[in-house]
C-alpha cells in the first residue's frame, strides 16, 4: 500500500504550473490529493464552529482544517515561484481551487478555437513519416478531450483521410471509398501497415538500378535503325572511326596486262617493254589503263 511518505514524494516530481496547460496540470494535482485522502475539503465547506459540538464534530472541524491547509500547501507548492507569490495568501484550499479554475479555464475556453483550428488546418507532407504526423494529430484530440471538446469520431477519421500527402492519394481514395465504418485506431492500423510496405519497396528499388538508369544502359548498348532493325552498339563507332581511302587504288586495283595487283598498267614493267620493242606504239586493240 502506497504511504503518505511515497505520496508526498511525488509532489516533488509534479511539473510546476506556470500558466499553461491547466488542465492536465489540475488532474494531476487532483489524482495526487485524493491518494492523500485531501481532494474532498476543495468540494467540502468548512465544518461551523457552535457552543454545542459533540467531540466528534470536534474532531471532524478539527480534521478538516489540518486537511485544508496541507490540501493548500500542496497545491501552492505545484506553482511556480511567480504564481505562489501571487496566491500564497488565499484563505483556503477551496477558494484557491476556485480561484484557478475561474481564471485558467476561462481562458482555455479561448484556446479551443486554437485547437480546432489546429486540427483543421493540419496537413500532412510526403518529406515526413505517416504515423509521426499521425500522432501529433492524436495529441491535438487528446487536447479535445481535455477542454470537452466533442467530435464526431466518423468525421475526426474522414479529416485525417484528407490529411494524407500527395503521395497517398492511391490510399486516400482507397480509404475514401470504403463502405465500412473505421474509428481513429483502426485507421491507425491501416496506416502503419501501409507505411511499412512502402518502406520494404523502397528499400528494395535501392538495392537495384532503376528503370532509367536500366533503358540509359540498353540505349548506348544497341541502336535503333528505321526499319527497327538493332545493330551492335560500335556500329556508329565504326563509321565515324571509318576514313576515306584517296590515292590507294592504285594499290587495290590489277594491273590489265599482268593480272598482277598493286599498279597500274602504264607502270607496269612488261608493259613498258613491249612498248619499248614497238617504238612506243600500243597494240592493235589495247587501251591506255590510267592515262
Amino acid at each position: 500500500m502506497t504511504t503518505i511518505r511515497e505520496m508526498s514524494a511525488n509532489f516533488h516530481k509534479l511539473d510546476k504550473f506556470e500558466g499553461v496547460g491547466f488542465r492536465r496540470w489540475q488532474k494531476k494535482m487532483h489524482f495526487l490529493l485524493s491518494a492523500l485522502n485531501m481532494a474532498y475539503v476543495l468540494s467540502s465547506p468548512q465544518p461551523k464552529e457552535s457552543e454545542n459540538e459533540t467531540l466528534e464534530e470536534q474532531r471532524k472541524r478539527n480534521k478538516w482544517e489540518n486537511d485544508d491547509y496541507v490540501c493548500r500547501g500542496h497545491i501552492l507548492n505545484g506553482m511556480s515561484d511567480p504564481l505562489f507569490d501571487i496566491y500564497q495568501y488565499v484563505d483556503s484550499a477551496k477558494e484557491l481551487w476556485d480561484q484557478l479554475e475561474s481564471k485558467y479555464i476561462s481562458e482555455d475556453a479561448s484556446s479551443k478555437k486554437f485547437l480546432v483550428s489546429n486540427f483543421n488546418n493540419y496537413k500532412m507532407i510526403d518529406a515526413r513519416p505517416i504515423m509521426e504526423q499521425f500522432h501529433e494529430i492524436q495529441r491535438i484530440l487528446g487536447s479535445f478531450k481535455q477542454h470537452n471538446i466533442a467530435m464526431d469520431e466518423t468525421f475526426i477519421v474522414s479529416s485525417i483521410i484528407d490529411k494524407l500527402p500527395p503521395n497517398w492519394k492511391d490510399v486516400r481514395n482507397s480509404l475514401k471509398h470504403n463502405k465500412d465504418d473505421m474509428n481513429v485506431e483502426q485507421l491507425a492500423a491501416h496506416l502503419r501497415i501501409e507505411e511499412g510496405i512502402r518502406l520494404q519497396d523502397g528499400q528494395k528499388d535501392s538495392n537495384h538500378p532503376n528503370s532509367f538508369t536500366v533503358n540509359m544502359v540498353e540505349d548506348e548498348k544497341t541502336k535503333t535503325i528505321p526499319n527497327n532493325k538493332k545493330m551492335p552498339h560500335n556500329f556508329h563507332k565504326g563509321k565515324m572511326n571509318k576514313r576515306p581511302n584517296f590515292g590507294k587504288e592504285s594499290q587495290q586495283a590489277n594491273c590489265w596486262e599482268c593480272g598482277k595487283p598493286g599498279h597500274l598498267k602504264r607502270d607496269c614493267t612488261i608493259w613498258k617493254r613491249k612498248m619499248a620493242k614497238n617504238g612506243g606504239k600500243q597494240g592493235q586493240g589495247e587501251s591506255s589503263q590510267g592515262q
